[in-house]
């Protein structure tokens, strides 16, 4: 990663927004910005300067990782001492997002700073984080790869009498083994009458013949992560199962051919929903097409109803429609896209088959 770069375009942000200088709280902002991967650390960054404050534990991997920044290594206090550093810098306007510092952190970032004037710049890092770079493009394919080898690997364990959680622990121990750094999230594994919850916490419940099974898993490689969702049958399906499996399907494909640079976020999701919709299941799809993924699993942008947002070359989305039906199951079928500027690249490499794969 060009970090220097990162820098340099956010100093133009800065300046565009006339902020002197910005503190970057959210650890994944910080890990955008420096490099920087310690549980305890924040940014800040002036036209000039561009410090690291840490503490002790940190002295030596911050160096390692966040070369462009100067490591400040403090005691007690970490956000007084930032403040009391853009005081001394001469900034009389710091930027701070607003969805990542507690009111006492904000607080302690006032009495150092003195006079300084606090405005809020939420969201200004994340939207650099929207365009990912062909390297982080890179990164989010090789977290997909883990994914698929993990993804193939639970397949052959879908029978009756294993449980859900068994099957999620065996597919995340083989993503670490295979190089992941972690789970991208909490993996799914619903079975049954749970799979009609659209983000269901695996459980101790055993799978049993006729059960429709929703995977939903993603590994983090290099920081980056993945994304994917898929739906199976054990033994047998019902006729009902087949053809909503057979409508997803349709919904989920004729949507990700729409993804493409120029096309808007709504749009996009109107195509899925529109299927769903007209085959009389609209109430059963209640969340949004998809979202962005990157250093986090959900990013901006978003696909739903109404949005208006573009998507530019550089974005890395999900499409993901599904239909949930209480008390019986739920399908969802999802795809990690990299949009380009005549289609989209598909980073999810599982077999999508067009007919209920029952195993």
């Amino acid at each position: 990663m060009d970090r220097a770069a990162l820098l340099e375009r956010l100093r133009r942000d800065l300046a565009s927004a006339e902020l002197d200088g910005i503190l970057v709280s959210s650890r994944s902002d910080v890990f955008y910005l420096s490099g920087f991967t310690g549980s305890s650390g924040v940014l800040l960054v002036t036209d000039g300067r561009a410090l690291l404050f840490s503490d002790f534990r940190y002295r030596i991997q911050a160096v390692e990782q966040a070369g462009d920044f100067e490591f400040v290594e403090i005691e007690r206090h970490l956000f007084r001492s930032v403040g009391r550093a853009a005081a001394d810098f001469g900034a009389s306007r710091l930027g701070y997002n607003e969805s990542h510092l507690t009111c006492e952190e904000h607080e302690q970032l006032a009495e150092g700073a003195g006079g300084i004037e606090f405005a809020k710049a939420g969201g200004l890092v994340e939207r650099m984080r929207e365009m990912k770079t062909p390297e982080e493009i890179d990164r989010i394919r090789r977290a997909a790869a883990l994914a698929d080898r993990a993804m193939s690997r639970m397949m052959t364990l879908l029978e009756p009498g294993r449980t859900e959680r068994e099957i999620a622990i065996e597919g995340e121990f083989l993503m670490r083994r295979e190089g992941a750094e972690a789970a991208a999230f909490d993996m799914i594994v619903a079975s049954g009458p749970r799979s009609a919850l659209p983000h269901a916490e695996t459980t101790e419940r055993k799978i049993e013949p006729g059960d429709m099974v929703v995977i939903d898993i993603g590994a983090r490689a290099l920081g980056y992560c993945s994304d994917m969702t898929r739906s199976f049958a054990v033994r047998s399906a019902s006729k009902k199962a087949k053809e909503i499996y057979e409508l997803v399907y349709h919904a989920q494909r004729t949507a990700a051919a729409e993804v493409r640079a120029g096309a808007k976020c709504g749009d996009v999701d109107s195509m899925a929903r529109t299927i769903i919709e007209n085959a009389g299941y609209g109430d059963a799809f209640g969340h949004g097409l998809g979202h962005g993924v990157g250093i986090e699993v959900h990013e901006a942008p978003r696909l739903g109803k109404g949005n208006e947002t573009v998507l530019k070359t550089g974005h890395v989305i999900t499409v993901e429609p599904g239909i949930y039906i209480e008390g019986e199951g739920g399908i969802r079928l999802e795809d990690l896209l990299a949009v380009e500027e005549d289609g989209a690249e598909t980073l999810t490499g599982s077999e999508m088959p067009p007919e209920l794969p029952i195993l």
